[in-house]
C-alpha cells in the first residue's frame, strides 16, 4: 500500500532517516503508477508488486523487477526482510499479512481489517510478530509495556467524534463534509468510517485481538482534541495514557523503529 496515506507517509518517515531505513520492495494497487514508479526510483528498490497496469509500470522503469497480479502484495510481503508494513485499506490486505507471517517477518500493521476479518489467523503467529500502526493500538502497546499484561482491566480508546460530531441534522450532509475530519488526515475509506463511527467499531475488534482481551474490558470515549490516543487501566486503579500530536508519523516511526526507539521528530515540519 506504498501510494496510500499510511504509506506515502511512512516513506516521508523512511527519507528523513535513511541511515535507519532500507527498502526493498514495495507494491500497491496500480491506481497511482506515477507515484509508484517514482518511489521506486527516490528509494532505490529493487522489486516491486502491481496488481494491475504492470506493463506500464515496466515501461517506465529499468533494472527493476516488477510482479503483477493479484498476489503481487503477497509475494513482496514474504521477501526476506526485518519487517513488513501492511498499509493496505480493507479485508484484502489479509492476505498479505499471513503471507508475511508464514514468511517468518515481522509486520507493522495499519491494515485493521487483518484483524477484523482474520483475527485467529493471524493472531496464531503470535502476538510478538505484530507492531501496531493505528494511533490508537500503538498507544495501548507502549502504554502497556509500563506493565505486565495479566494487570490490566481495561483499554480505553479514544476517538474524536468525527466532523458530525456536534450536528443534530445530518440531512444535508455532503461526501466533502464527511471526508473533512476535524483533527485527522487519513485516507478516503477510513475517513469515511470515521465519520460514520464505524472505525472506532472495527478499531474494538482489533484491540480485543491484539492484546488478548475481553471485549467487556474495551471502552470507546470521545475526545475531540486527539492528543490522548488510548489509556490502559490497571486493576491498582492506576492508568496510564499515551499522548502525542494526531499525525500518523509518530505512530508508523514507532512501528518502524520498534524495539528500538525512535530519537528523530516523527512530526518535523507537519503541523502541531
Amino acid at each position: 500500500g506504498s501510494t496510500g496515506s499510511i504509506g506515502v507517509q511512512a516513506l516521508e518517515v523512511i527519507a528523513a532517516n535513511p541511515e535507519l531505513f532500507r527498502v526493498v520492495g514495495l507494491s500497491a494497487g496500480g491506481n497511482n503508477l506515477t507515484l509508484l514508479a517514482k518511489q521506486v526510483r527516490d528509494f532505490n528498490v529493487p522489486i516491486v508488486g502491481v496488481s494491475s497496469a504492470a506493463q506500464e509500470l515496466k515501461s517506465s522503469l529499468s533494472g527493476v523487477k516488477v510482479i503483477d497480479g493479484s498476489n503481487a502484495s503477497e509475494q513482496i510481503a514474504s521477501l526476506t526482510c526485518d519487517l513488513v508494513l501492511n498499509a493496505i485499506t480493507g479485508s484484502i490486505g489479509l492476505g498479505p499479512t499471513l503471507a508475511a507471517l508464514a514468511s517468518g517477518n515481522k509486520v507493522a500493521l495499519a491494515n485493521k481489517e487483518s484483524l477484523v476479518a482474520g483475527g485467529d489467523l493471524v493472531m496464531a503467529y503470535g502476538s510478538e510478530k505484530i507492531i501496531p500502526v493505528d494511533s490508537e493500538h500503538s498507544a495501548l502497546f507502549q502504554a502497556m509495556s509500563a506493565g505486565r499484561a495479566s494487570d490490566v482491566s481495561k483499554l480505553i480508546l479514544t476517538a474524536s467524534g468525527g466532523p458530525f460530531r456536534d450536528r443534530k441534522d445530518l440531512s444535508p450532509v455532503k461526501l466533502a463534509d464527511a471526508l473533512a475530519h476535524p483533527t485527522w488526515s487519513m485516507g478516503p475509506v477510513v475517513t469515511i468510517n470515521s465519520a460514520t463511527l464505524v472505525n472506532k467499531g472495527l478499531e474494538i475488534i482489533e484491540a480485543h485481538y491484539l492484546f488478548d482481551i475481553a471485549y467487556s474490558k474495551i471502552e470507546a470515549v470521545i475526545h475531540p482534541q486527539s492528543n490522548v490516543h488510548s489509556l490502559v487501566e490497571f486493576k491498582d486503579g492506576s492508568t496510564l495514557a499515551q499522548a502525542s500530536p494526531p499525525n500518523m508519523k509518530g505512530p508508523i516511526a514507532y512501528a518502524l523503529a520498534y524495539p528500538n526507539s525512535y530519537s528523530g521528530s516523527a512530526y518535523l515540519g507537519d503541523d502541531p
